[in-house]
């Protein structure tokens, strides 16, 4: 099966988060593929935001300031679109947990409002949700499936299930085509490195950009990583195939690896670098859920995607635009 994505040529396309890591490379994608997009991000300074992401296509990619909350603002943005791209969330599940009713606004209650309007004002839309591996809390076998019992550890996993299940519903229920996509570790260009707000692995990433020491908390749990790339191709996958609305799906990185040996795998594809092996901090240890990898082959015979950048390629590219431009992102 192959994925037509020349069909999305001339589509209206409104993509939330839009300036974020995933949203800003879905974004260069879909302007590369002739759609008509529109972007929407409230820039605010915790959530990843940021211009420079897509330097290079403002001219052909529209971009609006305004948070997903503001429901009159989306009211207007979303009613002429076909496809939307739901990125738009809070990441930070340490934030969650110290600021839980910020997570619950951004992550349940504008989810809910979104659909609310599109269905009332964007009723033929089609939405792709970008759901989280993190709900799915602590495995109880591995790889993870999407049969596994929903359990998440933190106030993130539970908002972004409940996020996920409103767009769920109203395909269900409304008639409002929907699906998602649980991401697992997703990692490229754009990524937010100033801190671990997005991913631990921004973090080390710049670290070894200025070459300074970087920490491993544990150091043996297993995970799977998703190039960007590889996502975004997902992403438009879902978009251009009728059979996953109403579904959840989740995707898969193309190896499982221990952090000790990514760390140890990243030193090498960056011709240096220094770790350290720490203990987890306690805040952060009651909410890890050790062990995780996921299995996709729902959504790659449904769909026809497949993951198709190696983690070491994968690492190499990004080291190589932050070598470029990490001042861009501090």
């Amino acid at each position: 099966m192959t994925v037509d994505f020349e069909s999305l040529r001339g589509r209206r396309v409104l993509v939330t988060g839009g300036l974020g890591f995933i949203g800003s490379n879905l974004a260069r994608r879909l302007v590369e593929l002739g759609a008509d997009v529109v972007l929407v991000d409230s820039l605010i300074p915790e959530y990843g935001g940021n211009l420079f992401n897509v330097a290079g296509i403002e001219d052909r990619a529209r971009v609006n300031i305004s948070d997903v909350r503001d429901v009159h603002a989306f009211r207007h943005l979303v009613r002429d679109r076909e496809l939307l791209f739901n990125l738009a969330g809070q990441t930070s599940h340490l934030d969650s947990m110290r600021d839980p009713v910020a997570d619950l606004e951004i992550n349940c209650a504008a989810q809910l409002n979104m659909l609310e309007t599109c269905r009332r004002h964007a009723p033929g839309i089609k939405i792709v949700f970008a759901s989280t591996r993190q709900i799915y809390g602590r495995p109880d076998y591995l790889p993870v499936d999407e049969k596994h019992i929903l359990r998440p550890a933190d106030v993130n996993g539970i908002n972004k299930m409940a996020g996920e299940w409103y767009h769920i519903l109203y395909n269900n229920v409304h008639g409002l085509k929907a699906t998602a996509l649980r991401l697992t570790n997703t990692f490229g260009p754009r990524m937010r490195v100033k801190d671990a707000r997005q991913t631990f692995l921004g973090v080390w990433i710049k670290a070894v950009v200025r070459d300074e020491p970087f920490e491993v908390w544990g150091g043996q749990q297993l995970r799977d990583f998703s190039y960007v790339e590889d996502c975004v191709d997902a992403l438009l996958a879902a978009a251009t195939t009728d059979a996953v609305d109403g579904r959840f799906y989740n995707l898969a990185g193309d190896r499982v690896i221990s952090l000790h040996d990514l760390a140890e795998l990243l030193v090498e594809v960056a011709g240096g670098g220094r770790y350290e092996i720490k203990a987890f901090p306690p805040e952060r240890k009651k909410i890890d859920i050790g062990d995780y990898y996921a299995e996709d082959t729902a959504f790659r015979t449904t769909t026809g995607w497949q993951a198709r950048t190696r983690l070491g390629d994968g690492l190499a590219a990004t080291l190589a635009f932050y070598r470029q431009n990490i001042d861009r992102y501090l």
